[in-house]
Order: structure tokens, then sequence, then C-alpha cells
């Protein structure tokens, strides 16, 4: 597998036969995971069923958010996009593929929540971090993102719709370049489609989308998505947007007390 940068001196170069194979490894758990997490998403559309399946289910995850009790992981957040005020006391950090069907689901029906609750009233910002390891288009559409995001910040966040809202078969190489550069226009992004077309051929950000990418491998994060709140990783359900509210007030009210 071709790498995403050249390394850098000094930098121990990782066999791709190996990295290929964890990845593999990774996407066969992060199946198990996703057919789970999508049973509890389409659960969750019901709502009265929905109480008693979760009351019942789910409350075994609630006490399972405060990570292994590490120290918790630091981040660049100047470096990762945001949703939301940069000074908030909650920070949330989602690894994410566009290629991951369960990010999409994640992304069209629990971020929306934790948006209208917690990003509009101050009390989080939402980061993105790439961790592209489905396929080698996971790459190309990371490598989009990033030129839309450098080009026009607050394109940002339209363009990680609007690829979500379009995904398909994550078993098949969908993420091209002239597709995620058609979307972009489709879009309506205000951006400069020729330069991110430019890019995305030049692997222009590539340094940076592997730093992400190594960063998720640091963290040993099981796929995609993979969530940090204030530096501790999110180990409950995330289709079950109770338990994820739990941890965010948990992480408010620390970030209360530290303050």
């Amino acid at each position: 597998m071709q790498t995403l940068s050249n390394s850098k001196p000094g930098k121990k170069k990782i066999n791709p036969e190996i990295k290929r194979q964890k990845n593999q490894e990774r996407l066969e758990k992060e199946r198990i995971r996703q057919r789970k997490t999508m049973r509890n998403l389409i659960i969750g559309t019901v709502a009265v069923i929905a109480v008693v399946v979760l009351l019942i289910v789910f409350i075994p995850n609630n006490n399972n958010t405060a990570g292994t009790g590490a120290a918790p992981a630091t981040f660049d957040y100047t470096q990762l996009p945001v949703k939301g005020k940069t000074d908030a006391p909650v920070k949330i950090v989602e690894f994410g593929d566009f290629k991951c069907p369960i990010c999409k689901q994640y992304n069209e029906q629990i971020v929306p929540q934790i948006e209208k609750d917690y990003i509009n009233t101050g009390t989080a910002a939402l980061y993105f971090s790439n961790f592209p390891f489905i396929g080698e288009d996971s790459k190309t559409a990371a490598l989009a993102v990033e030129s839309v995001y450098h080009q026009k910040q607050e394109a940002f966040w339209p363009y990680l719709d609007a690829i979500y809202a379009n995904q398909q078969d994550e078993n098949k190489e969908w993420a091209t370049t002239d597709y995620l550069v058609q979307l972009a226009e489709k879009t309506n992004l205000g951006i400069d489609s020729a330069k991110l077309r430019q890019d995305i051929e030049n692997k222009t950000y590539a340094k940076q989308v592997e730093a992400q990418y190594d960063k998720g491998e640091a963290l040993q994060i099981p796929g995609t998505p993979s969530i940090f709140i204030n530096g501790v990783q999110y180990t409950g359900d995330l289709g079950d947007y109770n338990a994820l509210k739990k941890a965010i007030e948990q992480a408010k009210t620390a970030a209360g007390s530290e303050g």
C-alpha cells in the first residue's frame, strides 16, 4: 500500500504489508461493531420502544464512558476543523473515515443532538480527525476535506455532511477525485474547485492526513467513529445518545471543577 507521504528523517518506516494486515483486522472488527451500532441506531428511531429498550439493554454501557483510567490524550486542537466555540469547556474529537457507514449514521443522527444540546449553547466544541483505513479512496476523501478546510474553513462541515449524505457502498471504490470535486461544486462551497482537484492529485495535505492517522494508531482506536471527550476515549455505545450525553455532562462537570 502506498503511504500518503514520504517518511520523515529518522522515522521508522512501517512495512506496508503489516500495515495492510492491521487495517484488514481493524476493518473486520469494525464491521462487527457497525452491525451492533446500526441495530441500536434503528431501535433508537422508535421513540417509545427505544426508552424501554435502552433501559433494559443499554444501561450497562452507561457505566463504561470514562475509558480505562489512563491519562487523557492530548490533541493539537488548533490544527483540526472545529464546530462550535474554541473556548468551550468540553472538546469532542471524532476520528472518522468517510467510507464508514456508522460514521454516516453518527453524523446524521447523533451529531445534530450534540449540536442542539451542547455546541449551540457553548458547552462543547466538535473536532474532526481523519482516520482513513477502509480503502484507498478513504485517503482520497481525507485529502479532499483537508483541501477544502485549508481553502475555506467554514466550508469544511457542509462538505463533510455532503460526503456522508452521498456515501456509497464501503466495499466499492467510489470516493474518486472526479466524484469529490463534482460533489464540492454541487454543494456550492464557494471554493476553487480546480485547486481542490490539484490538491487531491498532488496529495498536498498528505502529511496532515498521515499525522491524524498516526495519532489514531498511537491511541489504538478500534475503528471509526472513535470519540474522545476532553481527551478521554468514550467506550460506550455510540447509538445510545443518553449514555453519550452522560459522558459529556461528566466532562462538563470535571472541567468546571478544574476551572
